[in-house]
């Protein structure tokens, strides 16, 4: 391999622009290719567990990032009424010796991971450079070729298309809906998620009196999804769950159905690596989509650092990740399933086993899925700026 390798990371999101800036900090020179014509990202927050801030802190950016956020320091789950079934999880996980969760806008932490790459003559950024074909030598489209050629760009992968065609995307059946609002209201809102009768939703406090919430249901026509179907639907739920969706207006409200992958074997294929939701694409019940890919980032650039061939290096990328990977996919799809929960015996029948759920049962749960720490040597020893 050059003295200066080169890899060329198709998807400009966050695990595209995280896995640039932790090859950056170990000297390789990268090429971005984002098929959109602009990077950004509007409308939605994002909830830090603690091992994505690990991985932040790797990047030289958890200062940062942590000043943009606001820590969950309350929170846990309600029935639709607002009457709670758990005690304050979120308290508990805060009071930890490694923190709680932090949330902030996707756009911020986008926007700190593209600062940190901003005038580096090793980085080059494409937009609208959309992808017809990857090779597992890594040329891109029959004509740019890198060292390694990353895969970034989401469910619905050119990269992964290429190069693994029987991997499978499956719907969950269910529909999200998610927006950014904030209340005349005065009072005190904390976080967490509430359970009804198929439907569920979450909610997380933000910076400035603002408010993150999503909205999940099941499965409906595309031209039911407007705003007054949400409003609606939730409209009985507790506050401020049906007040944000009265204040909000039609372009606030992003409406998706949620799809998941199903687990690959592998997440490399010669010199072509997976990272975030290409390699592992899950349902976002237990709030890992970014956190993984962050993850993936270090992990990929920690492999790439390490002695071989570029093949056994993405190999020990391989063997490092996939445990990981399946394991909280499994469980991610595994806890979307009970607040899909409809009827009133079987909904009455789950809430009684999470009241009676010890509350230290679910804190070491959380915990166990934030159980990531940086590969040996990978510490980041500078912030990425400021």
């Amino acid at each position: 391999m050059a003295a200066n390798p080169h890899a060329v990371i198709v998807g400009g999101g966050i695990g595209g622009l995280a896995t640039a800036l932790a090859l950056r900090r170990r000297s390789w020179r990268v090429t971005v290719l984002e098929r959109r014509t602009s990077i950004s990202e509007i409308g939605a927050g994002i909830t830090l567990w603690p091992n994505a801030l690990r991985a932040l802190d790797v990047l030289g950016l958890g200062p940062h990032v942590r000043s943009r956020g606001k820590a969950l320091v309350s929170g846990g789950m309600r029935d639709q009424r607002g009457k709670w079934l758990t005690g304050d999880v979120m308290r508990e996980l805060a009071a930890q010796p490694d923190g709680g969760i932090l949330v902030l806008e996707r756009r911020h932490l986008l926007a700190a991971l593209q600062d940190a790459l901003a005038g580096d003559e090793q980085v080059g950024i494409r937009v609208g450079a959309a992808v017809g074909g990857v090779t597992a030598d890594a040329v891109v489209d029959g004509a740019l070729r890198g060292d390694v050629v990353i895969g970034a760009d989401g469910l619905n992968s050119a990269v992964r298309r290429a190069l693994w065609p029987r991997a499978e995307v499956r719907t969950t059946g269910m529909v999200a809906a998610r927006l950014i609002g904030k209340l005349e209201d005065s009072r005190a809102v904390g976080g967490g998620e509430t359970w009804g009768r198929g439907d569920y939703a979450g909610l997380s406090p933000l910076p400035e009196g603002r408010l993150y919430a999503y909205y999940v249901t099941r499965r409906v026509p595309e031209a039911s999804r407007a705003l007054p179907w949400w409003q609606q639907r939730f409209a009985p739920w507790h506050y401020p769950l049906p007040q944000l969706l009265a204040a909000a207006t039609p372009d606030e409200l992003l409406c998706h159905e949620l799809f998941e992958l199903v687990p690959l074997d592998t997440l490399v294929c010669g010199h072509v690596a997976l990272v975030g939701d290409a390699a592992h694409a899950m349902t976002p019940n237990l709030g890992q989509g970014a956190c993984l890919a962050l993850e993936d980032a270090v992990e990929l650039a920690a492999a790439l650092d390490s002695g071989g061939a570029v093949e056994d290096r993405l190999r020990g990328y391989d063997r490092s990740r996939l445990p990981r990977v399946h394991r909280l996919a499994k469980r991610s799809h595994t806890a979307g399933l009970a607040p899909a929960v409809s009827g009133r015996t079987l909904t009455a029948i789950r809430n009684t086993l999470i009241r009676l759920t010890p509350l230290g049962v679910s804190v070491r749960a959380f915990r166990g899925v934030a159980d990531w720490n940086p590969p040996a040597g990978a510490a980041g020893d500078k912030p990425a700026f400021g």
